[in-house]
C-alpha cells in the first residue's frame, strides 16, 4: 500500500513540471481590464415587461400645463389687427388706437396725440420711442406705488374706491408695432420713476407675453401699452374707412 501510494506521488510530480504557469495561478487572481469592463457592460438595470404586461403610456405632457384651467383675463388680447385689438371681453379697439392694459381695465391709447404738434409719430430723431408722462397719466394715479409704504393721502380717498386705483402694477410691457424698437433714456426714466419694470418688445409678443403673465399672477401686478401692428411713422395705424368714419 505504501509504495502504491509513493508511485502516485511520484506521478503527481512529474505531471506539475510540464503544466505551464499560468494555470497554476490562484483562482482569486482580479480579472483583467477588458473583462470587468465587459462584465460592467452586462449589467443592465431597466426593468423588463412582463409576459403579456401592456407597454407604458407615454407621458401627457399636455396634462403638466398647471394653467391650462385657469380662465383668461378679460383683458387679454385675443388679435392684434393692423388698426387695432381684439379683446377676451369682446371689447374691439379700432380706429388705429393703442391699447392701454391696467389692472383688468382697457383703454383706448393714443400717445402721439399728447405731443401737441398734430405729428403722428412715437420715435425721436435718433430711433427711439419717445413718450411723455402725460401718455401714462393712468399710470401715475396707482397707488400704493410699489415698493412704497401706504399712507394716507386724503385727496385720492374718492378714487381708491376704484379697485384699479389702488392696486400696484409691478411690471410695465410695451409694445412698439410691427418691430422692436429701443425706448429713449427719457422715457425709460420716466417710467421708472413711477415704481415700474419695463418690458420692450415687438406689439405681438408683447401681448403674448401680457396674456401669459396676466393668467399667472393677475392683472394686478402687469400691466400693457400697445402700438398697434399697422403702425407707421407719420401715417398712423387708421385703415382708409376709419379716417372716413372721422371725417363723417
Amino acid at each position: 500500500m505504501r509504495s502504491q501510494i509513493q508511485r502516485q506521488a511520484a506521478h503527481a510530480l512529474r505531471c506539475s513540471r510540464h503544466i505551464p504557469a499560468a494555470r497554476l495561478q490562484s483562482s482569486t487572481a482580479p480579472l483583467q481590464p477588458s473583462l470587468r469592463c465587459a462584465a460592467l457592460r452586462s449589467i443592465s438595470t431597466t426593468a423588463r415587461l412582463r409576459t403579456g404586461e401592456a407597454p407604458r403610456p407615454a407621458t401627457d405632457f399636455g396634462s403638466l400645463d398647471v394653467l391650462g384651467n385657469t380662465p383668461a383675463p378679460s383683458t387679454s388680447v385675443d388679435v392684434c389687427m393692423h388698426d387695432g385689438f381684439g379683446l377676451n371681453s369682446n371689447v374691439t379697439i379700432r380706429g388705429g388706437d393703442g391699447a392701454l392694459l391696467v389692472s383688468g381695465e382697457a383703454f383706448s391709447w393714443r400717445p402721439w396725440a399728447v405731443r401737441g404738434d398734430g405729428q403722428m409719430t412715437i420715435l425721436n430723431k435718433k430711433g427711439q420711442v419717445e413718450f411723455s408722462k402725460e401718455a401714462f397719466g393712468v399710470l401715475d394715479l396707482l397707488w400704493p406705488r410699489p415698493g412704497t409704504t401706504p399712507s394716507p393721502r386724503p385727496f385720492l380717498l374718492a378714487r381708491m374706491q376704484m379697485q384699479w386705483l389702488t392696486e400696484a402694477t409691478d411690471l410695465l410691457i410695451i409694445g412698439v408695432g410691427k418691430e422692436i424698437r429701443p425706448l429713449s433714456p427719457d422715457t425709460s426714466k420716466m417710467l421708472a420713476s413711477l415704481g415700474l419694470r419695463i418690458d420692450v418688445m415687438d406689439t405681438r409678443n408683447a401681448a403674448a407675453q401680457f396674456n401669459m403673465l396676466a393668467t399667472e399672477r393677475g392683472v394686478s401686478d402687469v400691466a400693457a401699452a400697445l402700438i398697434p401692428m399697422g403702425w407707421k411713422e407719420g401715417v398712423g395705424a387708421a385703415l382708409p374707412e376709419d379716417h372716413a368714419k372721422e371725417q363723417d
